[in-house]
């Protein structure tokens, strides 16, 4: 661990052994312990200066020595009637008079050769302490009055500078080897951390180091932990700072806090500037009702301007972060400010496999998890999510009073973060479990029979969530691009559940308000985006602009109002096409539809192969040759026995448009 150079601008706050200003806590006990030692000393001290040999005798006796010959002087103090003196034998003694003084007792102590004297003696404490403590009283009011005002001002003076965190090479402690999976991410921008170590190695060949690099990714894949990577990896100084610390309420604080921010990493070149979501100040100008936010407008400027204006700044790079790249600005976008968008992606079956090995490491595993099981079992979740998985089977593990995680606690934890959190305390009617049972059955059914759906999981009917029931399909790989097919079948299985009731009871009910809702936006993006309807042909409408920005908002419709009648026509053939063909998949299966109903009346839950078995038997024959159907949970089970191919099992066969 080297040490930091001294001589170094802005890094003295972390040299150990620098001064710095007390914490409040220490300054209030140093305050607290000033104020009784002071009170203590007010009554202690004058007791300090009195003598110790200093005899306290009643008043009669005092008059009684005194006709005995026995007082050799007495000083009366007026005020108080408290009488000092000395014995002949040397005692000094001290004793309460009365007050006033009596004529008589003092020309008896005078007629018997006592030395009597009167005075008004005053200790320098009990002549000046009453106003010396409203001095001191005043001048602490003075000094904190004071030192408010200029906290005041000094806040006040530097409200325009920048609120970035300055770290040096060792801090923070994360590093490249800490993120799993992203080789292509780590690559560009560890090359980047490379030029700015090896400079020369680059400028031999010509090569310019970029200026920004943008990451872009959906949330929770791990932007922000690259980025404290690269300060882990960096032997230049490291800023951080959130797009939202350059908003302030005073107009111009937010360009001020830019133009000191890359003022300061310019006088530390080379070093690196990381914004965390710079679409809060980068979004386009002039956008929005009312021409779009100044202040915002007057930020984003002053970046343009430092990052590739009159002056650019050499030996400074920006690394942003954002999940929202569609609401930048296009000036921020451009080739010489931010010259690299590096996408962040959802991790693939190979990148989560790593993800889980690191948040797991620390963790007791029972020797029976597979955690390449667990990454199979958890298509489209990201870092944080698989984070989220492993923390909860570890929860889990501790309300079973167990000592290490297993299996079963990934699955229960991955059933909690997919489908939501169990109810326990919802009490429903068995006519309500019965019908919400059929429903299911109906969504599993399809998702079975059905060619290219996603394989089926798991359906249960406990409340999870805001469902009263759940059907789960996982998909066999990840998917980037959907068919035709794939979506109509998909269409057809959310079809099940309200079709199944329609079935049984003749009647329909509110559980399928969510599968309506999801499947006519689903067939309005197939019309209107895609262009999988043969009226309305190879064309797509509708804007990819968001309406919080306004533009959207008081848009013109890009499409005459005859084509969103034919719009419309097209998205209720499809769905109404769908629902026919639900209606006959299901007539053709109601004895499997039946046997699904009874096995979750009785058990509440079931596995896909078994659902998928209950199916297959209640047919007569396979519903399928191939095994990849169904997806089995976490657990490990015997594998299954397929029952014998006796012939192609009919199924119905969705409708293929003409060639155009």
């Amino acid at each position: 661990m080297s040490a930091l150079p001294p001589d170094k601008p802005g890094l003295k706050k972390y040299m150990p052994g620098a001064n710095r200003p007390l914490a409040p806590e220490s300054r209030r006990r140093f305050v607290t312990i000033a104020i009784v030692a002071f009170f203590l000393g007010i009554f202690f001290i004058p007791s300090l200066f009195q003598s110790k040999s200093v005899k306290t005798i009643p008043y009669s006796q005092l008059i009684h020595d005194a006709r005995s010959q026995q007082v050799v002087s007495a000083s009366i103090n007026n005020a108080t009637g408290v009488i000092t003196g000395q014995l002949t034998n040397g005692t000094n003694y001290t004793s309460n008079g009365p007050v006033p003084t009596l004529t008589d007792e003092v020309n008896t102590l005078r007629t018997n050769n006592v030395t009597v004297t009167f005075a008004n003696p005053s200790s320098f404490a009990s002549t000046f302490l009453p106003y010396l403590i409203w001095i001191l009283i005043f001048v602490g009011f003075m000094f904190f009055a004071g030192r408010q005002a200029r906290g005041q001002m000094n806040g006040m003076m530097s409200v325009g500078r920048s609120k970035a965190k300055q770290f040096d090479q060792d801090r923070p402690k994360t590093t490249f080897a800490d993120v799993a999976g992203y080789l292509g991410v780590k690559q560009e921008i560890s090359e980047v951390v490379d030029f700015l170590k090896n400079p020369l190695t680059y400028k031999q060949i010509g090569a310019l180091i970029p200026k920004g690099i943008l990451l872009v990714g959906p949330p929770g894949t791990g932007k922000t932990m690259l980025a404290r990577a690269v300060a882990g990896e960096a032997g230049v100084p490291f800023f951080s700072v959130s797009g939202s610390d350059f908003m302030e309420m005073f107009v111009g604080v937010g360009a001020s806090r830019v133009r000191d921010l890359f003022a300061t990493a310019r006088k530390q070149s080379p070093a690196i500037v990381f914004i965390d979501e710079i679409d809060s100040i980068g979004r386009k100008r002039g956008a929005g009702l009312g021409g779009g936010h100044d202040e915002r407008e007057q930020t984003l400027n002053q970046m343009l301007n430092e990052m590739d204006g009159f002056d650019p700044t050499e030996g400074v790079v920006v690394i942003a972060a954002t999940n929202r790249p569609d609401v930048l600005d296009p000036a921020l976008l451009r080739p010489g400010r931010f010259d690299r968008q590096i996408v962040v992606p959802l991790p693939d079956l190979d990148e989560r496999l790593p993800i889980l090995a690191v948040h797991a490491k620390d963790k007791p595993l029972d020797p029976s998890v597979s955690l390449e099981m667990v990454a199979r079992g958890t298509p489209g979740m990201s870092g944080a999510d698989l984070a989220n998985l492993v923390n909860e089977a570890a929860l889990h593990a501790v309300r079973r009073h167990s000592v290490t995680i297993s299996m079963e606690d990934f699955e229960m934890a991955r059933d909690r973060v997919m489908m939501g959190q169990l109810r326990d305390s919802m009490v429903l009617t068995e006519d309500e479990r019965e019908r919400i049972a059929f429903h299911e059955s109906g969504h599993a059914l399809l998702a079975y029979v059905l060619d290219k759906t996603d394989p089926l999981h798991k359906i249960t009917i406990i409340p999870r969530g805001m469902a009263l029931g759940v059907t789960m399909t996982l998909p066999e790989e990840d998917r980037h691009i959907m068919s035709r097919q794939h979506l109509e079948d998909s269409l057809c299985m959310r079809m099940g559940g309200r079709v199944a009731e329609l079935l049984v009871y003749g009647d329909l009910s509110t559980g399928a308000a969510d599968d309506l809702q999801r499947n006519t936006d689903l067939a309005r993006r197939m019309v209107r985006e895609w262009g999988m309807s043969k009226e309305i042909g190879p064309m797509a409408w509708g804007s990819n602009n968001q309406v919080f920005l306004g533009e959207d908002l008081m848009h013109t419709r890009d499409y005459s109002d005859h084509t969103s009648q034919m719009i419309d026509d097209e998205v209720e053939r499809i769905l109404r096409e769908q629902e026919a063909r639900a209606i006959e998949v299901l007539t053709l299966h109601r004895r499997g539809l039946e046997a699904l109903t009874r096995a979750l009346l009785e058990r509440e839950t079931l596995d896909g192969e078994e659902a998928a078995q209950l199916i297959d038997e209640a047919h007569g024959e396979p519903v399928h040759t191939r095994a990849n159907k169904t997806v089995s949970s976490l657990t490990s089970k015997s594998p299954r026995v397929e029952p014998e191919v006796l012939a192609p099992a009919p199924t119905w066969q969705p409708p293929t448009l003409p060639a155009v």
